[in-house]
């Protein structure tokens, strides 16, 4: 029997309310589908280890997360403490550290979920959002000079490097020519920003002489965003750097009914350092402790782990169950229109594993 070592951060707010719900499915997913063993260390990094450490992790925190096959991680940010110190310390540096290039964002419009834009059945929004995740425009470069005076100037420095657009956009070929409509669309705002994104456009534009058999062209992100509203139908494999795809994934999640649906997968696809799974809701502060988040972010995520652990058998299972519970609409958060628990829309999605 096949045996992998996660390693579990809740973090803080919903984080490991929702996260709990995800060990619970992907433990028994991999059991009954893959004859997997999941073994999980949770890790209590967060707000209230850096309260009590004055650190968001311990020195040695890193090499720990090197051993693990995978990372399932909740959420952090709490309004008492800086996100500088909270995400810059440790979700941000993950990404950077193990080289997690690739974001992965699905998108999808389930049945039983209703959609805020008019005429749009289940099925008709499916989307994958690749995006750039360790350069462009959340690169750690810049300053502030004459901090405090009149005169203070900050410079944020964009960063984009051939080896980084490649790699992504590359990555999003691949997928791209795995999906059935073979279609792609790279993000681009090159007509202002002309040396980061014209870097960018240069390469998808010798990169997708390599993919004939896919459908791909260049679109500004401000028409990009408008038709994320108005059509995102169109859309099937979309490529964006790390700032723009932030921004477009919030709206995506939106279209598809609820932020608490989003998944997330921050890859290494080398696999020489752990691949980290999150939901994108972040930690919702506002409604910590309450037992009402909404924890198929998390299932989901756990269900990209799964894939990318090669358990592929149990992924499949897990979205299936999670596509039945939505359908049935009998278990809803109050994100979804009910007054479900955390732990019910938990249970439930067991019950679908059968």
């Amino acid at each position: 029997m096949a045996v992998y070592q996660i390693a579990v951060i809740g973090g803080d707010g919903i984080g490991p309310e929702v996260i709990e719900q995800a060990v619970r499915v992907a433990e028994a997913a991999a059991r009954q589908q893959d004859r997997a063993e999941l073994h999980w260390t949770r890790l209590p990094w967060s707000t209230a280890y850096y309260k009590q450490h004055g650190r968001m992790l311990p020195e040695d925190g890193w090499d720990q997360l090197r051993t693990f096959d995978a990372i399932l991680f909740g959420a952090v940010g709490d309004p008492s403490v800086p996100d500088k110190i909270t995400v810059h310390e440790l979700l941000l540096p993950m990404r950077r550290k193990f080289d997690q290039y690739v974001n992965l964002r699905p998108a999808y419009l389930f049945a039983g979920v209703p959609c805020p834009l008019v005429g749009k059945k289940p099925g008709d929004i499916d989307m994958l959002v690749y995006r750039e995740n360790t350069e462009g425009e959340y690169a750690p470069v810049g300053g502030h000079l004459y901090p405090g005076t009149e005169n203070h100037i900050a410079v944020q420095t964009g960063v984009f490097t051939r080896r980084g657009c490649e790699r992504i956009l590359r990555a999003a070929f691949e997928a791209a020519r795995q999906r059935p409509r073979k279609k792609l669309t790279s993000i681009t705002k090159s007509n202002a920003q002309v040396y980061g994104m014209g870097l960018w456009d240069d390469v998808f534009h010798t990169v997708r002489r390599e993919y004939p058999d896919v459908e791909s062209h260049s679109l500004l992100v401000d028409a990009a965003a408008m038709d994320f509203v108005r059509k995102p139908e169109s859309f099937d494999v979309v490529v964006a750097s790390n700032l723009f795809g932030d921004i477009l994934t919030d709206l995506s999640a939106a279209v598809t009914g609820s932020i608490g649906l989003a998944s997330s997968a921050n890859i290494n696809p080398t696999k020489q350092f752990p691949s980290m799974f999150e939901p994108v809701h972040g930690s919702a502060p506002d409604i910590a402790g309450q037992g009402i988040a909404n924890p198929l972010a998390a299932i989901l995520s756990a269900a990209l782990m799964l894939d990318h652990l090669g358990l592929k058998a149990s992924a499949a299972v897990v979205r299936q169950a999670v596509s039945t519970v939505l359908a049935a609409g009998k278990v809803k958060t109050p994100d979804l229109g009910g007054h479900n628990t955390t732990t019910q829309m938990g249970d439930a999605v067991l019950a679908a594993l059968g």
